[in-house]
């Protein structure tokens, strides 16, 4: 008995030990140092670990960095390490974990009101570029309205209430525009993560493939007509195959079957 308590307390201790450590590493301005590691040891990880997530985050949200000032991107980064509690142990889902502090967890009035959606953004451009999934390669696409299709996998719909793309330090909108941003970001075949901003129609007609993925062209075309076409229901019918013939030639759209005869 007297060894199984002993055990236990040995075990207690050293956990106790590992909490100080990283309350440490996360809030070396608040919380204690711990007694039992060198204090040239503790500051050298500490400035390590904060340094390799701080340079790994500016790698994957450049123009966030870019847009704030070193003071402001550092207590950023130093907010993320003492709220969040990451769920994974791979460094490359860091910026996912840095998404989720900021839709979940970042609490700061004087933030951009776009932080987020920009945050998004270059999440979306990073997660894409690593994807597994592979591309479908279209063929022809002459007979696009007989054919079923679908929304590639590595092509994603995105809306948005400011124009993320254009976020720059000299473009740094303090009010959202009174239309949204709405966006298809997708992986094309030598692996490069491109945008194209599109219009409410198109967006309404990829949202609808995306939805009901499988069905021919001709179905989709005519649920929009319907929607938008109003007086002019052909001109949305032969307008929206052209769009779509240009995106399944990027292979945005991926030609899945022809339809049943």
């Amino acid at each position: 008995m007297r060894g199984s308590v002993n055990m236990n307390s040995k075990a207690l201790n050293l956990k106790q030990q590992q909490a100080n450590f990283t309350a440490y590493i996360r809030d070396p301005l608040h919380k204690p140092m711990p007694s039992d590691v060198k204090p040239e040891r503790m500051i050298m990880y500490t400035e390590l670990i904060f340094n390799n997530v701080e340079s790994f985050l500016g790698s994957n949200f450049p123009v966030l960095r870019k847009i704030l000032s070193t003071a402001q991107w550092l207590a950023l980064v130093r907010d993320f390490f003492i709220q969040h509690s990451s769920k994974t142990p791979y460094f490359c889902n860091i910026p996912e974990e840095f998404l989720s502090y900021c839709q979940s967890e970042r609490n700061n009035p004087g933030d951009y009101p776009f932080l987020l959606e920009l945050a998004h953004y270059e999440w979306v451009e990073m997660a894409l570029s690593i994807a597994q999934e592979e591309l479908v390669i279209n063929g022809s696409v002459d007979n696009l309205l007989n054919n079923r299709i679908q929304l590639s996998p590595l092509a994603w719909l995105l809306a948005y209430q400011y124009p993320v793309q254009c976020l720059s330090p000299d473009f740094l909108p303090t009010e959202a525009p009174a239309q949204p941003t709405l966006i298809i970001v997708y992986r094309d075949k030598t692996d490069d993560v491109k945008f194209i901003v599109i219009n409410p129609i198109t967006y309404s007609l990829l949202n609808l493939i995306q939805e009901n993925a499988g069905l021919t062209t001709h179905h989709y075309l005519q649920q929009v007509a319907v929607e938008y076409g109003q007086d002019n229901v052909q001109a949305v019918l032969e307008g929206g195959l052209q769009i779509l013939k240009a995106l399944a030639e990027k292979n945005i759209i991926t030609i899945a079957a022809a339809a049943d005869k």
